[in-house]
């Protein structure tokens, strides 16, 4: 019998059609009574069974596995006849339990077709062209051993391995090559190891996803983005894009939202799991044991129920700070990192560092401050595409849906709440919940926030007291702002230009836009005003802070007690 189809490239020709058909027909005979059998597709190399119908599609979609040539697996007698002049090699490649991995892990990057219709149809439901290329490539380095009769490594399982021991003990580029080199002149001639860093890198670009790069004003003014992006120099300050001919002054690095949501859904395990929250998570009364178990949850459930009735919607929390990228304190730099946190998964997933999807490293060297918006373009407009959402698999449906996407509430430190919500946490109302009701009270150069008793009940006895601060308490509980009372607010507070340039006048802020510095770029999204909880404190660095300040005033530690004039 004559199998050279098997390696045909056209597989979307008639005879490649018919040839899978013929096979399918062959495997009938065989299957079990769920109809279910082993795939022989490239992307499955009979390791995975799906059922008939599947397979079919798998074959048309990526191809049969070209040294499957005595289909044993399906039923076949172990030596039947082949043309000596068939192209088919005869020996299949050595596959370790680590190429097995590696392979699985990127049959989950590279996504899942859809199973809906004939051949004819799948032209729009494959990955693109260059996609498909960049991951046969992949596939290729993965069945190629590193060296002829080598049993233990293929090229791209050592590349990535040798990746992983530079990293983990902090090799410099320059040994890296120099080891390269050496061990390409020490394994035996014709092996695939590469002798230079830059084809390293370039083979490993292929398995991760890619960011993109965004240059930014000197003086944090705008980005060279959409519309701007040919500009040379800032709309705003005038100031020149470059440094020097095409090394700009800034540069933003952006990590795309979408293609990272939809490699959580190309794994049947990750899944699965994203779906936990809805499925699988047990509610008990007054405790919480989830952000789901929260009111801010279920309030946006109520309001929005197309969106909470899908549990593969995804929830997302928005986390900032900033941090020293050296390992000297002593130089003075600041990056800031965001990092957007996936609700759907179960407390021990979400939190575990693998699940953080790195969004977007602002430069430095000083923190972008009150013009944190600026670097929020690229996010706004992606959240508003996925708030629409967009086209996706679930590998544990076996099934195409419309995933959507949005950010529930933001997570940073006291001051980058200042940077996120747009009211400042410095002066006399810095307080971002009581707002204009802030009890305060000047003392020599400090700003005291007092007031506590009002929350007590009025007829309480600390209410009559003078020995607090020499004053009877008579005054009600701050207010509860509403929405609408936040949003009048915003609508006095006046438009600012950004950026750090000196010739840009700083406008002063007026008496009736209290602590607000701008109306936060997060009111773009349609959801924004609806959220009942949009900023959370980060507990880390309250409890540290708290801890820190009432150790060192019980221990007096020079330096660190609070019971000074200073404080």
């Amino acid at each position: 019998m004559d199998r050279s189809w098997i390696s045909n490239p056209d597989r979307l020709s008639a005879e490649y059609e018919n040839e899978v058909g013929e096979f399918v027909t062959f495997v009938r005979e065989s299957l079990d009574v769920q109809g279910l059998t082993k795939c022989p597709c490239n992307r499955c190399m009979n390791r995975e069974v799906h059922h008939i119908d599947s397979v079919r599609y798998h074959l048309l979609i990526y191809g049969f596995l070209k040294d499957y040539i005595h289909w044993t697996e399906h039923g076949e007698q172990s030596n039947p006849q082949v043309p000596l002049g068939s192209p088919i090699q005869d020996t299949p490649p050595c596959m370790n339990k680590q190429d097995e991995e590696m392979a699985e892990a990127l049959r989950d990057a590279a996504g899942h077709a859809y199973d809906i219709g004939s051949s004819t149809n799948l032209l729009s439901d494959m990955c693109p062209p260059a996609e498909q290329a960049r991951y046969d490539k992949l596939f290729e380095e993965l069945h190629n051993p590193l060296y002829d009769d080598c049993m233990k490594f293929s090229a791209l399982t050592f590349i990535v391995k040798l990746m992983n021991v530079k990293v983990l003990y902090k090799w410099s580029d320059r040994s890296f090559v120099a080891l390269l080199k050496l061990l390409h002149e020490a394994l035996p001639v014709g092996n695939r190891c590469p002798r230079t860093y830059y084809k390293t890198r370039k083979l490993l670009c292929d398995v991760g996803l890619r960011y993109e790069h965004i240059d930014v004003c000197k003086h944090d003014c705008t980005l060279f983005y959409n519309e701007h992006k040919d500009a040379d120099v800032c709309l705003i300050c005038g100031v020149s894009r470059y440094v020097w001919k095409k090394i700009p002054h800034k540069r933003l690095r952006y990590f795309p939202i979408t293609p990272r949501l939809n490699r959580l859904y190309s794994s049947k395990h990750t899944a699965r799991a994203m779906r936990w929250h809805k499925e699988q998570r047990l509610e008990e009364d007054g405790k919480l044991h989830h952000p789901a178990d929260g009111e801010a949850w279920k309030k946006f459930d109520s309001l929005y129920p197309e969106f909470a009735g899908d549990p593969r919607s995804v929830r997302m929390g928005l986390a900032s700070n900033g941090f020293n990228p050296f390992s000297h304190m002593s130089t003075s730099y600041s990056m800031w990192p965001m990092i957007l946190i996936p609700y759907n998964l179960p407390p021990w997933l979400t939190m575990h560092r693998s699940n953080y999807l790195l969004l977007l490293l602002i430069p430095g060297p000083k923190s972008p401050g009150k013009y944190f918006d600026v670097f929020l373009r690229p996010l706004i407009e992606e959240l508003k595409v996925l708030w629409d959402g967009v086209q996706s698999f679930d590998s544990y449906q076996h099934a195409s849906f419309t995933l959507r996407a949005l950010v529930i509430w933001t997570v940073s430190n006291f001051p980058a709440f200042a940077y996120l919500s747009g009211w400042s946490t410095q002066g006399k109302l810095a307080c971002p919940i009581c707002l204009e009701d802030t009890r305060y009270k000047s003392i020599q150069s400090k700003i005291s926030y007092i007031g506590h008793r009002s929350f007590l009940e009025m007829s309480h006895l600390w209410r009559n007291s003078k020995e607090f601060d020499g004053r009877l308490e008579r005054r009600a509980p701050p207010r509860n702002f509403s929405t609408a009372d936040i949003l009048s607010q915003l609508e006095a507070v006046g438009q600012s230009i950004p950026g750090k340039a000196t010739t840009t006048a700083k406008r002063k802020r007026l008496p009736t836009e209290l602590n607000w510095t701008k109306k936060s770029i997060l009111f773009e999204l349609p959801y924004w005003s609806t959220l009942l909880l949009r900023h959370n404190l980060d507990v880390m660095h309250i409890e540290k802070n708290v801890c820190d300040n009432i150790l060192g005033t019980l221990l007096d530690i020079e330096g660190k007690s609070k019971d000074n004039d200073k404080a």
